[in-house]
């Protein structure tokens, strides 16, 4: 018998998609949410798990008995201890592809409302001001030309490089780091050490996976040799940023304005330091959120279930 379990679905289908698919594949039962104290749990006694962002340690791999496969819900797994799985046969896998131009869109979104405020000038229209101006058109924060600018990307996967052609669309001139290179990403990119990319843009991208090499990475010490004036984009994960860091040099200018979907604790905490600093947009972790993107991921994560119930997994993050 499969038995399958959702812990987390109501971010990825809050009602609006069918579960027909994956029920087809076994008993399944699905949570909209698992607190991290039921998570031990609601894994005993299944051997077939799908979780999104909640956390899988080694403790509870290594209790759950049944536990066969663990699918993630989305790209990155850094939730998953993978190690851990690797030494108890736990196959892990992900959806590698499924929301990139979502993602592009958002992340292209984020850095048009900085250089442009349009939300800001249509709330002063709304307002009255535009019907109080002695001008036909006025502004009152400066509006910046993207033409002519650097975009500095870091992580130039499949985001990456849909990021680099909106944005060569807009003008721009593309870097990324030379030691993530990659094939698909057009001829037009320069690749730079990770040191003169930060150094040399005037907007910084990021598209990069979390690890614990790069944890941080945008820190006192890298904004210091960044260009005054940068702006960040962060649509990846929020524990790429140190918080504080970035909320100082927002508040000094060295850092213009950042935009984020991604937060280094999810939900964003109140004494979060960024919610007091000047020119930084934050998003609630919705870049890939589009329906069509999350119906796509649910169908790719049904597949690889039923590749592996089959015996040739795909996706997997732990061969």
């Amino acid at each position: 018998m499969n038995r399958i379990v959702v812990l987390d679905g109501f971010v990825l289908n809050p009602g609006d998609l069918p579960w027909d698919s994956l029920k087809a594949l076994g008993d399944v039962t699905i949570f909209d949410r698992t607190p991290s104290a039921l998570v031990a749990e609601r894994l005993s006694g299944y051997n077939l798990v799908l979780t999104n962002k909640t956390k899988i340690t080694a403790e509870l791999i290594e209790q759950a008995a049944d536990l066969k496969y663990i699918g993630v819900l989305a790209t990155g797994y850094d939730m998953i201890d993978i190690e851990a799985a690797k030494k108890r046969g736990v196959i892990v896998t992900n959806v590698p592809e499924y929301g990139s131009m979502a993602v592009c869109q958002h992340a292209i979104s984020l850095l048009l409302e900085i250089t442009n405020r349009v939300g800001h000038h249509s709330q002063a229209v709304h307002e009255g001001r535009w019907i109080q101006s002695r001008d036909w058109s006025f502004w009152d924060y400066p509006l910046n030309e993207l033409s002519g600018q650097t975009m500095g990307i870091i992580g130039l996967g499949r985001i990456g490089v849909a990021i680099a052609k909106a944005a060569h669309s807009l003008g721009m001139k593309i870097t990324a780091d030379q030691d993530h290179s990659q094939p698909m990403a057009p001829e037009w990119v320069e690749y730079l050490p990770f040191d003169d990319l930060i150094a040399g843009a005037d907007v910084l991208n990021l598209s990069c996976p979390l690890y614990s090499s790069n944890a941080g990475l945008i820190n006192k010490a890298t904004i210091e040799r960044m260009r005054n004036g940068v702006i960040i984009i962060n649509t990846s994960r929020g524990g790429l940023i140190v918080d504080d860091d970035l909320a100082q040099a927002l508040h000094s200018g060295k850092v213009a304005a950042a935009g984020l979907d991604v937060i280094s604790q999810e939900p964003i905490r109140p004494e979060n330091p960024l919610l007091g600093a000047p020119n930084c947009f934050i998003t609630p972790h919705i870049a890939g959120s589009p329906k069509a993107s999350r119906g796509r991921l649910l169908a790719v994560a049904v597949r690889n279930l039923s590749k592996f119930l089959s015996g040739t997994p795909i996706n997997v993050v732990n061969p």
